[in-house]
């Protein structure tokens, strides 16, 4: 019964290490969407993070034997940093156990709040399913990051206090999701008060575990999660979030890594501070749902759920913020190899700035460039560019939605291979810590000859490699296999496009 929640909440005992956070009116982003944009400010807790409100929660209310024994969580970041500062405050001995993976800045903030770390495996699951043996060995409580009522109740007064700050119309509410806890307890609380608001949540599309969740009408396990937004990679929603997502939340949208990068320059435009990915989750859907049903004259709120951003993540989220807000276009463009070509060209785009220009002669008869070119925020603007460039016959491939193009040709473009090399092509994701590299090279023990390498360090806990292989493909099935044997994600890019037009051999 909600009315069991609700009770939670309110007696949510959150006050004696979180602050009510304020909601702010977004004054730029309002004008753009001609909307009333407000952010709830969830960022300003002291560990930048809404976390530790239900991890709080749960342990104030612990009996003293369980006290008496400990806690122990599972967390590469946010949850961590909530459940030390409660078991700080609470006077609670806190283990947490976190990947190997995770960034150094985040285990000394765990370690400075007193709690004891252990460092295993390179992903949350394998984390998370030493925490749950662990946890038996010592009969110490595990605190569930979403999945846990009294964490749901904890999440839930940040729609207690929203409601409490704006009491004129409100017509909606958006919410990252990654295992659900957050947006379960908005959402039970809102419709309660306010039956009225819709309910949003919000995941990237490649981590979509709530969305196929709901579209299967049962909970599923992802076989792999995009993982730019660390703070919500979760393979599977959590079973209370879920049963309570189906009765209260009226949809979720699913936004791209770029529109996630262009809400964090949104953020920063507003307030001048910067969210993590997983924090700019939710202005990423709110912008989505406004641009897909022409919505003007609302009041919308967006939870921006935190700032834990590694620094030398940002250099790949403002590359990527431009194409997130339409005002980039990336583009594959076949010139003519004579004088004047490179004129003509740009003569076609008028007054439209060219952001990027990357070419190597290569054949004498056509040039292939990689160029980016300003676009003026509308998504029709590719469309209008790519039609006028074919009609003046200037033959274009479209590369502003291909990841391999952003994430690597565009830094590699200097030439083809001088000869048809027989390789085969993957985009692997590599764990970032010391030796990964040489455990992988001597996984492979020399069996095969690596003919392109290139790898590029965006700060997260996985570090994204393109690599060719000469191989036959007879033996692609026993390489494959290494790969999975190491744990690390893959896919073939053999065939995509910007592959075949830069970096490809000689035919």
């Amino acid at each position: 019964m909600p009315q069991k929640y609700i009770e939670k909440i309110l007696r949510a005992k959150v006050y004696d290490v979180a602050i009510e956070t304020p909601l702010d009116f977004a004054r730029s982003l309002s004008e753009r969407l001609q909307n009333s944009v407000y952010l709830k400010r969830e960022d300003l807790q002291s560990v930048f993070s809404f976390k530790l409100r239900g991890a709080y929660n749960k342990m104030s209310l612990l009996d003293a034997d369980a006290k008496h024994h400990g806690v122990i969580a599972a967390s590469a970041g946010n949850h961590a940093q909530g459940v030390a500062l409660a078991a700080n405050r609470l006077g609670i001995q806190a283990l947490i156990v976190m990947p190997t993976t995770t960034p150094e800045i985040k285990i000394k903030s765990v370690r400075s709040m007193g709690a004891e770390i252990v460092l295993f495996g390179d992903s949350y699951s394998e984390a998370y399913a030493h925490a749950q043996q662990l946890a038996e060995e010592t009969r110490r409580v595990f605190v569930h990051p979403y999945d846990d009522p009294d964490v749901i109740a904890g999440q839930g007064t940040v729609a207690m206090e929203i409601l409490r700050q704006h009491t004129a119309a409100l017509d909606a509410i958006f919410v990252p999701v990654g295992g659900g806890g957050l947006l379960a307890g908005i959402a039970v609380y809102a419709k309660f008060v306010r039956p009225d608001i819709k309910i949003i949540g919000v995941e990237p599309d490649d981590a979509d575990c709530l969305n196929r969740a709901l579209q299967a009408g049962e909970r599923i396990v992802m076989e792999q999660v995009g993982l730019f937004a660390d703070g919500v990679a979760v393979k599977q929603v959590g079973a209370e979030p879920f049963r309570l997502a189906k009765k209260y939340v009226d949809e979720v949208i699913t936004v791209s890594t770029d529109e996630i990068c262009a809400a964090i320059k949104d953020i920063f435009d507003d307030t001048r501070s910067i969210a993590e990915p997983a924090g700019a989750l939710a202005i990423a859907g709110l912008k989505k749902y406004v641009e897909r049903g022409q919505i003007s004259g609302q009041t919308l709120v967006a939870i921006d759920s935190g700032a834990n951003i590694n620094f030398d993540r940002l250099r790949y989220v403002a590359e990527r913020a431009q194409v997130g807000e339409h005002r980039e276009i990336l583009l594959a463009v076949s010139i003519p190899e004579v004088p004047g070509s490179f004129l003509a060209f740009c003569k076609l785009l008028g007054g439209r700035s060219i952001t990027e220009f990357n070419y190597r002669y290569f054949d004498p008869a056509m040039a292939q460039v990689f160029v980016g070119i300003s676009s003026s925020g509308l998504e029709t603007d590719r469309a209008t560019i790519i039609g006028h460039l074919q009609a003046h016959g200037f033959p274009v491939t479209d590369m502003t939605t291909n990841d391999l193009a952003k994430e690597h040709i565009r830094y590699m473009v200097g030439g083809h291979a001088p000869c048809e090399l027989n390789e085969i092509i993957y985009s692997i994701e590599f764990p970032e810590r010391p030796g990964a590299l040489l455990k992988f090279l001597l996984e492979l023990g020399g069996r095969w000859n690596i003919s392109l390498f290139h790898y590029r360090n965006h700060g997260a806990a996985f570090g994204k490699v393109l690599m060719g292989l000469q191989m036959p493909q007879t033996e692609q099935r026993a390489f494959e296999q290494c790969l999975h044997g190491l744990g690390f994600v893959y896919q073939e890019a053999t065939d995509n496009p910007a592959y075949r037009l830069f970096s490809g051999g000689m035919r």
